[in-house]
């Protein structure tokens, strides 16, 4: 019976829903102190940012993180062979240099670029852009025959919008208000923000609008060095703001003291079994997780628990990981290329099972100086239903499916490509759910609804705030950080009440993230 064990392979844990988690053989809190002045529990962009400029401002701060790896959603993974894998880098607005440079460091927003080129191909047109608005302009002229007064109104109207305007204009509303049936121009203006956040022509305009015009602003941007040098380097300014990160750490419960009916204040949290006490909680986890998993529905008020319930969340995502050879060469086709042969725009078809439009990321060597090494990620917008029931073995055929149209479709780009594919791997609803614990495996956080149930978060309940993926705009990188400055700025302001040292940041980022 020994010798069969000795024979037996050893398990390997990198096929995420399907063979669970790795057993953890130490401790994880070993190191963790009994209190802090702010527990974070995840470790997203919102989430580190938060504890980096709480940490700075003198509080003592603990995160929280579930997972192995921290930055939530920006991470990454290795598989063997020397892939590294980014799982959402590509790409931000320049907006974002501005926020790292002044949450984080100069080094870090240094390391900011931008990317050459973005295609488009479909059957309604075809040509590669900058992404700003000078260029874009040009396009919607010179290829949509577009009158250029159009074009610079429509550009006019979304710089003005504002995260809190009154108006309830969709989206497609608005589409068809500045280019009234022009299916066309719709696709070249949603489907690369629908890829970024999830986003749909029912959506608000707002949301739409802001996004949009930030990346116009200047394009789009990446970090030079992957997700894995920008997590390292923000661990590096985390260690000297005093912030202690643990991983392996799954809080289980945020731990609520009641007084009265309406006087609830946070305690701290239970973690892997685990009391940790603090003045104040930040949650970087979903807000519809937080409130009906973490805290528990009846700490909060039934008006409030209404409102969070009727909180929509966000579609999910499939990516198709792509490693390459050590010696392969791919021509420079873009840095991001919107693929789709579906003849007319259609917002929610992204979506579908058998959908036929994806992105493709492409890394080359420049993403990651001195590797040597391409990568490409494709990915498509995706619904938790159509995944979250199949069998194993329909789950599995599925999945080579996908990775077989993924890698026939980028043939059409780079011929013969599928003879240097040295590794592939796909993600799914199930995967993203898996890793993140968001529910139904969203990858985009909450729709617009979900912003306001997350500042009133620290009204039901004394000390508790949330930063995570609300409202769409949230889910970018630019927007999630921005919103983990606003909520530590209310998070500081709490403790100076209570008397807790530190000193407040002077904090003024704009909700959205505007350049």
């Amino acid at each position: 019976m020994s010798h069969e064990r000795e024979l037996q392979p050893a398990r390997r844990y990198h096929k995420g829903s399907s063979d669970g988690k790795r057993p953890i053989r130490f401790d994880p809190l070993a190191k963790v102190r009994a209190r802090y002045d702010v527990i974070v529990v995840g470790s997203g962009l919102a989430g580190l940012t938060a504890a980096n400029i709480l940490g700075r401002a003198g509080h003592s701060v603990c995160v929280l993180e579930q997972h192995y790896n921290f930055g939530g959603l920006a991470t990454w993974f290795k598989r063997p062979g020397g892939h590294v894998f980014d799982i959402s880098l590509h790409g931000f607005p320049a907006g974002m240099k501005k926020t790292c440079r002044k949450y984080w460091s100069p080094a870090i927003a240094a390391r900011i670029v931008a990317l050459e080129e973005i295609r488009f191909h479909n059957p309604q047109f075809a040509f590669a852009t900058s992404f700003t608005r000078v260029d874009f302009t040009e396009k919607l002229v010179e290829v949509f025959g577009i009158p250029r007064a159009g074009v610079e109104a429509f550009f006019d109207h979304l710089r003005k919008m504002e995260f809190f305007d009154a108006s309830d204009e969709t989206t497609g509303a608005l589409f068809e208000r500045f280019f009234p049936g022009r299916n066309d121009v719709h696709r070249l203006l949603m489907e690369p923000i629908s890829y970024a956040n999830g986003s749909g022509l029912d959506d608000p305009a707002k949301s739409y609008g802001i996004v949009f015009s930030n990346f116009m602003s200047q394009g789009v941007f990446t970090f030079t060095g992957g997700t894995d040098g920008l997590i390292a380097e923000m661990r590096t300014e985390l260690a000297k703001n005093r912030v202690e990160l643990y991983n392996h750490a799954e809080v289980e419960r945020i731990v609520v003291e009641q007084g009265s009916a309406e006087d609830k204040c946070v305690r701290g949290v239970l973690v892997n079994g685990k009391f940790l006490g603090a003045s104040t909680v930040l949650s970087n986890a979903n807000v519809k997780a937080t409130i009906e998993r973490l805290v528990g529905v009846e700490h909060v008020s039934p008006a409030y628990l209404a409102a969070a319930r009727a909180v929509r969340l966000a579609n999910s995502s499939c990516q198709v990981f792509l490693g390459f050879a050590r010696d392969a060469r791919i021509p420079f086709i873009g840095d991001l290329v919107f693929h789709s042969d579906r003849p007319t725009f259609d917002s929610a078809a992204l979506c579908d099972f058998h959908g036929q439009s994806r992105t493709f990321s492409v890394y080359y060597p420049k993403c990651r100086p001195g590797s040597d090494r391409h990568a490409i990620v494709s990915s498509t917008n995706a619904r938790w239903a159509d995944w979250a029931d199949l069998d194993a073995a329909s789950y599995a055929r599925e999945k080579e499916r996908l990775a077989d149209e993924t890698v026939a479709c980028l043939e059409r780009y780079l011929p013969g490509v599928s003879a240097q594919i040295e590794h592939r791997e796909v993600a799914t609803p199930r995967t993203f759910a898996f890793y993140t614990h968001a529910p139904l495996g969203t990858s985009f956080g909450t729709k617009f609804e979900g912003l306001q149930v997350s500042l009133d978060l620290s009204k039901q309940i004394a000390g508790l705030f949330h930063a995570g993926s609300v409202g769409i705009i949230m889910s970018g990188w630019l927007g999630a950080a921005n919103y983990g400055a606003i909520q530590a700025n209310k998070v500081d302001a709490y403790l100076s009440q209570l008397g807790a040292p530190g000193s407040s940041p002077a904090l003024t980022p704009v909700l959205g993230g505007r350049g």
